[in-house]
């Protein structure tokens, strides 16, 4: 928990100053721009699961865009639900966190929300957990491309970004965490899981800062 001065405290910083966190992340010259359900269910208020999440679907959409310019991978990742797994109790996920039980399949809570601009040719990827690394395809799609860093966007902050930028760099990818492309319900848990990426697993980063890495004409990589 954050100490009485907060998460950005001296005394908080003083004790992750010691414990060595908050290197800075290599970028290599092979990124994928992971984008993590941001899906209507999440990113639209009038869903039971969801909330206003226009402005960060407007900053993946722009992450998207400068992607697709410059020839980097887009994976689009939704958590789905078959009726069997929705209505009975095999997941666990769904015993402690029964609202997630809405996510079911050819819902329109599943589906990506189209202010993205999602290209045809962008990958997807169902998943059924927090992570979008858990019990999928995307390492293996991730080696498979051959990238070496993962940019990493979407819904939930708290939830599954922090497990998906984990899992990322528990995978062998260098990470970086759009700040300004990430949402979350409440602010705090929001804050919280930021905080947490940048010192021990990720580079937080802004927008602006993630849009001039992929667009960065001399990053340089044979595909």
């Amino acid at each position: 928990m954050p100490d009485a001065d907060g998460l950005h405290g001296r005394a908080t910083d003083d004790v992750y100053d010691r414990a060595g966190f908050g290197a800075t992340v290599p970028r290599g010259p092979r990124p994928a721009l992971v984008v993590v359900d941001l899906t209507r269910g999440f990113t639209e208020p009038g869903f039971p699961l969801g909330a206003d999440l226009s402005a960060e679907v407007a900053a993946a959409a722009q992450l998207i865009e400068v992607a697709h310019r410059r020839d980097v991978p887009v994976i689009a990742t939704a958590v789905s639900f078959t009726a069997a797994e929705a209505d009975g109790d095999a997941v666990a996920w769904l015993r402690k966190a029964p609202g997630v039980r809405a996510l079911r399949e050819d819902s329109d809570a599943v589906a990506l929300d189209e202010r993205l601009g999602l290209a045809p040719d962008d990958h997807r990827i169902l998943k059924k957990g927090a992570s979008a690394f858990h019990g999928s395809s995307l390492a293996a799609l991730l080696a498979g491309l051959r990238i070496d860093t993962a940019v990493v966007c979407g819904a939930t902050t708290s939830g599954c970004v922090r497990a998906t930028a984990v899992d990322a760099v528990q995978s062998g990818f260098d990470t970086l965490v759009v700040a300004d492309a990430c949402g979350d319900r409440a602010r705090g848990p929001h804050d919280a899981a930021l905080f947490d990426l940048q010192a021990k697993y990720a580079d937080v980063v802004t927008l602006d800062d993630a849009v001039s890495y992929l667009d960065d004409p001399f990053r340089k990589a044979d595909r």
